[in-house]
């Protein structure tokens, strides 16, 4: 969110409505208002949270960027494998940030409220429970698991330490997806049948191939450090600073971009999970070494009786974009970069006909018996299509709005908006695809009781 953004100015409402109405083209477009704000506090909310990164890469920095702009809360320590970052940590945020390589030296400060988890997802587990056990919240980067052997350790240590988790897809907290589900819980889409999504790339950042600091060495990255539980391999600076091409750090695809999809649309169907899933995909362009595919296809059964279908592809021969759409038996529903998009087509309005085939008389009097069930003020009018558009306003933040839920709950200890068991759902959902693809097979899954079948 840009500094001069005042969210202060954001219309107050008791949940997300229409704020304005202005016509494009024939189009309604509302501009939606901000969620309601939090209850009161269970402490102050002049009380000053304090809060350490664990994992300054790039996701790292940009949340905790973000966090910082949220009223009450500090920055006051910084790990991290490679010392660039430390000390790029203390060019940001002053000489009086603690950092350090060891992650428990962080964790074993009194003084530190919270943590922002941003390390490469081999390491998310691990530095979690240690920080749940260690009486820190946790604000935990996106996918929650590395493997689904792990979900059950957080869920289970977010239970025994009472200590507030949020993971980090932020869709769960955008007043556009709240716009959206109003929409589906509405019944203006009728029954659900099937959902689609995507996110294109066409750049070689995109398709995860970070800068390399010139200055990378064993001596400036605790190497062994950064592998943890991963295979023991000699120094690779490109395992590093492009760890998500790999397996044995990351998730790919699925674990970088699907789960942000499932966490979408589960936010906004209010659904647990598939019971099926199967992938298709492999390594097409981008063959580099790496072992993460770079085209993948996903289609998945739910048990409430719509279909979904995703797509991710690192080299698509046009502009990086993303959306979902919704269909139903009685309309379509697109959701895209802060805005959705509904087009209410009730069923019953008119089922239309195919007489061609009767005599000239049966056609006239089938026609007269038509246009008095469905009368029309054109003879040629189309069938009735209400559309609207629910944009959010310029500059709008649902990083910012996330991470103030999980701020807020720390104050209030009341739940977050996308809690373990939410992140393993998602995260479990994501993981399915590359099983299905290494297997060859369809996979099921208890989307309920969140285990592998």
């Amino acid at each position: 969110m840009k500094d001069g953004m005042n969210r202060r100015s954001f219309l107050k409402t008791g949940s997300v409505a229409t704020a304005g109405t202005f016509i494009s083209g024939g189009l309604k477009t509302h501009l939606l208002a901000e969620a309601q704000e939090p209850a009161a506090p269970a402490r102050s909310a002049n009380d000053q949270i304090q809060i350490a990164l664990i994992g300054a890469g790039g996701q790292g920095m940009g949340d905790t960027k973000t966090a910082i702009q949220v009223p009450g809360v500090k920055l006051v320590a910084v790990a991290d494998c490679y010392d660039g970052r430390l000390a790029h940590s203390k060019e940001l945020w002053g000489d009086d940030v603690f950092t350090t390589r060891e992650y428990h030296e962080v964790l074993a400060r009194k003084d530190i409220d919270a943590v922002i988890i941003g390390t490469p997802d081999h390491w998310h587990r691990q530095v979690a429970v240690d920080a749940m056990n260690a009486g820190k919240d946790v604000y935990c980067e996106k996918p929650m698991i590395h493997a689904h052997s792990e979900g059950m350790d957080f869920v289970n240590t977010a239970k025994k330490t009472q200590r507030i988790i949020q993971i980090g897809s932020q869709r769960v907290s955008s007043i556009t997806y709240k716009k959206a589900r109003e929409i589906v819980q509405s019944g203006k889409l009728g029954q659900i049948t099937a959902i689609s999504a995507w996110w294109d790339r066409n750049s070689s950042l995109g398709a995860w191939n970070y800068s390399i600091a010139p200055d990378a060495s064993e001596q400036t990255i605790d190497w062994p450090r950064f592998l943890g539980n991963a295979p023991k391999i000699p120094f690779n600076p490109e395992h590093f600073f492009q760890w998500r091409k790999w397996r044995a750090y990351g998730t790919g695809v699925a674990g970088d971009l699907f789960v942000h999809l499932f966490s979408g649309i589960h936010f906004v169907t209010q659904v647990n999970g598939p019971q099926r899933a199967f992938a298709t995909g492999g390594i097409r362009f981008w063959k580099d070494g790496r072992d993460a595919a770079d085209v993948l296809l996903g289609l998945f059964d739910y048990p409430q009786g719509f279909n979904l279908s995703l797509r991710v592809n690192f080299a698509c021969g046009g502009s990086e974009s993303e959306g979902f759409v919704f269909n139903g038996s009685e309309g379509s529903m697109v959701i895209g970069e802060n805005e959705v998009t509904l087009n209410h087509v009730p069923r019953e309005r008119e089922p239309g006909y195919t007489i061609d085939t009767f005599t000239q008389d049966m056609q006239e009097k089938f026609l007269a018996e038509y246009l008095k069930k469905y009368p029309r003020t054109h003879p040629d009018e189309p069938p009735y299509a209400a559309e609207e558009k629910y944009a959010a306003p310029e500059g709008y933040s649902d990083s910012y709005d996330h991470l103030k839920n999980f701020f807020a709950s720390v104050r209030s200890r009341r739940p977050v908006v996308e809690d373990a068991v939410f992140g393993f759902r998602a995260a479990g959902a994501a993981l399915l695809n590359n099983l299905s693809m290494d297997s060859g097979k369809p996979v099921r899954w208890d989307p309920d009781g969140m285990k592998l079948l």
